[in-house]
């Protein structure tokens, strides 16, 4: 299903023009194809631009647009406690290949039992608390063409059974096929120097994609906590980049999965306006053996200057243990930012925060806005900086890349 790029991003165009074909030329058509079908999704409409001409010559320029679709479809078989869903996502860029591409975010039935559930197919699957950094979500892939932030994932193969009780919830995964994580090309903006050569990856298995990776988590709350304790052992998701040399001088990045084993916690605690909160892992395999944790609060002031607005104020710590040596940018990290919920007709959201490294005063400021306009429609608003990198920061390739970035979508 994920072989060929190339293939892929055909059937996936196919597929997505013809769901959203059917869902906006009107009720008739929708029913003769998708009669006892929910349906929901939306087109859209994005424009980027940045703040810098672009660092390196096969850059695009400082703007580029893009077209967007995303729709669910869901059937359920009320006899049998069956359900199918159905969300295919399409991205077309104007600048970058790499970024133009397909994705069944999800395809997959579920079965529901009165002790058990059972979901078989492609899904996405959220595991953690912490605002800035989500250390224990390891079951689905980074999308990271799609947003910079890293919240956008991709589907992943899985047959997942979760087994609910009194004891709390365990969920137990066997993911058969691998996911490579997606990259900008060289003509993308935010992207690394140098870029990533995502035609060649080096993998540890010799199954390579089809190495079957296992995980488990126990979800349970006691009083005011809520824990989650999680073990996976497969292809790790991060991947480690070896440079590469061309006979022409160019030096690409090879990313190389590698298998490891990785402990992890997520614990929140609830006192009223308070929310505490901690992602933990421990992660061991042939190339890395580190631990990392994200801690920090939420602190939300209700009704404020006695208006509808809620404001929380948000503030986190990220470490790991490698230090210098790690492949991310949070090894000793603090994180403030605010959230704002206007609660009015429009449901008008702000957040906004800033990572500050004191070791060497890089910082990345960001900032996203939501706000419904009418019935079908919502603008989307991001933008990001960046601020003091060093060269030897992993920020560093990307201080000329500060965007803005509007969006406009249309549900139905």
């Amino acid at each position: 299903m994920f072989a060929n790029d190339h293939r892929q991003r055909k059937t996936g165009i196919a597929l997505c023009l013809g769901m959203a074909g059917l869902a906006l030329t009107g009720p008739a058509a929708e029913a003769a194809f998708f009669e006892d079908w929910e349906r929901s999704g939306y087109v859209g409409a994005e424009v980027r631009a940045f703040s810098q001409t672009a660092q390196h010559e096969a850059q695009s320029g400082q703007a580029s647009a893009s077209l967007e679709l995303e729709a669910e479809y869901y059937r359920e078989w009320e006899d049998s406690d069956l359900s199918l869903t159905i969300t295919p996502f399409l991205r077309l860029d104007s600048s970058d290949p790499k970024r133009s591409h397909f994705d069944l975010r999800e395809f997959y039935f579920q079965k529901i039992n009165h002790n058990w559930e059972l979901r078989a197919g492609v899904g996405k699957v959220f595991w953690g608390v912490t605002e800035s950094r989500h250390l224990v979500d390891i079951i689905n892939q980074t999308d990271l063409v799609e947003n910079i932030d890293g919240e956008e994932k991709l589907g992943q193969p899985m047959v997942n059974l979760s087994i609910p009780s009194n004891w709390g919830t365990f969920d137990l995964f066997l993911l058969p096929y691998f996911r490579e994580r997606t990259f900008p090309g060289p003509e993308g903006r935010l992207r690394s120097q140098p870029a990533v050569d995502t035609d060649h990856p080096i993998y540890e298995s010799s199954a390579k994609q089809w190495h079957p990776d296992f995980a488990l988590r126990y979800a349970n709350y006691f009083g005011n906590f809520d824990v989650g304790l999680s073990y996976f052992y497969g292809t790790g998701r991060d991947p480690v980049f070896i440079p590469e040399f061309q006979p022409n001088g160019d030096v690409f990045l090879r990313p190389g999965y590698f298998l490891i084993q990785q402990l992890g916690l997520d614990l929140q605690y609830t006192a009223g306006p308070w929310l505490l909160k901690f992602e933990g892992i421990a992660r061991s395999g042939k190339w890395q053996h580190f631990q990392a944790f994200t801690g920090g609060f939420e602190y939300t002031f209700y009704g404020v200057f006695g208006s509808n607005m809620d404001v929380g104020t948000l503030a986190e710590y990220h470490y790991d243990s490698r230090g210098d040596r790690a492949d991310t940018p949070f090894n000793h990290d603090i994180f403030s930012g605010a959230r704002l919920a206007f609660n009015d007709e429009h449901d008008t959201t702000f957040l906004g925060g800033m990572v500050y490294d004191p070791d060497n005063g890089a910082t990345s400021l960001r900032a996203e806005f939501e706000r419904r306009l009418g019935s079908k429609y919502k603008l989307i608003i991001e933008g990001q900086s960046f601020h003091n990198a060093t060269p030897h920061d992993l920020t560093y390739s990307l201080r000329r890349d500060s965007f803005l970035q509007i969006a406009l979508r249309r549900y139905f």
